[in-house]
C-alpha cells in the first residue's frame, strides 16, 4: 500500500505529475500551501485536478502555480465564472522562497509541481527544484528499469 494513502496517514493524494519524473532530475522537494477559492476546494475534494503542463513562476518575492487545471463542478455557484486554469498563489516561507530564487537565478534550476494532496484538511502542493534530462538520460533510465525488471523475472523463475 502506498505510504501516502495509508489509512493511518493524514495525507490523501489528489493529483500526480508523472511527466515531471520522466522529464527532470529531482534535486530538492518543498511543501507549499495553496490559496484557493471555494469552488476549487470542492473540485479538489472530488479529485478533479491535473498537473500535467503546470509550472511554478517566481515573481515579486512570491511563488505562483501556473497551468494547473482544476475542473469546476457542475454544481458550482451561478454568480461566479470559474476559471479552471487561473494562476494560484503558493504559500511558502521567506527562507524557502530565497532558496528557490537563488537556485533558479544562479544555478539554472526549474521549479515544477509534483503532486497535489490533502494534509490535515488543507490542500498542499509538493514542488521540486529540477534539472532537465537530455534524451540520452531518458534512454538510460528506461534501459536501467528494463534491466531491473528482467533481473527480477529471472531470479523469480529460479527460486
Amino acid at each position: 500500500m502506498n505510504k501516502l494513502n495509508h489509512p493511518l496517514s493524514n495525507i490523501k493524494i489528489i493529483a500526480l505529475n508523472k511527466k515531471a519524473t520522466h522529464d527532470y532530475f529531482i534535486e530538492q522537494k518543498f511543501e507549499a500551501g495553496l490559496m484557493l477559492q471555494g469552488w476549487e476546494v470542492k473540485s479538489l475534494r472530488a479529485g478533479r485536478a491535473q498537473l500535467r503542463d503546470s509550472y511554478i513562476l517566481l515573481k515579486h518575492q512570491e511563488a505562483w502555480l501556473i497551468g494547473c487545471h482544476i475542473s469546476p463542478l457542475v454544481s458550482a455557484s451561478t454568480h461566479i465564472q470559474p476559471d479552471p486554469t487561473r494562476t494560484r498563489k503558493l504559500l511558502l516561507n521567506k527562507a524557502e522562497l530565497n532558496k528557490l530564487y537563488g537556485s533558479v537565478e544562479r544555478k539554472g534550476y526549474t521549479i515544477v509541481p509534483l503532486k497535489l494532496y490533502w494534509k490535515n484538511g488543507r490542500a498542499k502542493c509538493e514542488i521540486a527544484l529540477v534539472k532537465g534530462k537530455k534524451e540520452y538520460d531518458k534512454r538510460a533510465v528506461k534501459k536501467e528499469r528494463d534491466w531491473e525488471r528482467e533481473k527480477a523475472r529471472v531470479t523469480k523463475n529460479y527460486l
